[in-house]
């Protein structure tokens, strides 16, 4: 373990949930939030519009429904990201992605037929733009 990342573990974890949304989090802190142990705080922090690529990739292959579900939301995902969200196995994901407007017609129509009620129905409403919300003093995250 680095100095760098004994610095971090060791600020309060009322610190890193602030930290996790802060406009100001430090650029060295990054590759800690994207593997946290605390999922509150990995949450926060896979909700910031502001992630890189890699971030995003690694944030994906989370064993955590939670944290792909906020990864599924995003507006700048590959197509190779979405097809992973497309074929989850957790409806949860499935709803997510189901609206994003990048989402092929053969993946809608997947997800129009799938064996979750809610998320076939939400296949159907169609494409929906990403909302954000943005507090003061904190980043930009995606609802």
């Amino acid at each position: 373990m680095t100095d760098l990342e004994k610095q971090y573990k060791a600020l309060p974890l009322a610190e890193r949930l602030d930290l996790a949304l802060s406009e100001a989090l430090p650029l060295d802190y990054r590759p800690f939030m994207v593997h946290e142990q605390w999922m509150v705080i990995k949450c926060y922090f896979a909700r910031r519009a502001d992630l890189t690529q890699d971030e995003i990739s690694a944030l994906i292959q989370d064993q955590d429904h939670v944290i792909r579900l906020c990864i599924a939301k995003r507006p700048d995902l590959t197509a190779e990201m979405i097809a992973q969200c497309v074929n989850d196995r957790d409806p949860n994901v499935r709803h997510a992605i189901s609206r994003n407007p990048k989402i092929t017609e053969s993946q809608r129509q997947q997800l129009l037929q799938d064996v979750d009620p809610l998320v076939a129905r939400a296949a159907g409403k169609g494409p929906k733009e990403t909302q954000y919300r943005q507090r003061p003093g904190q980043t930009r995250v995606i609802k």
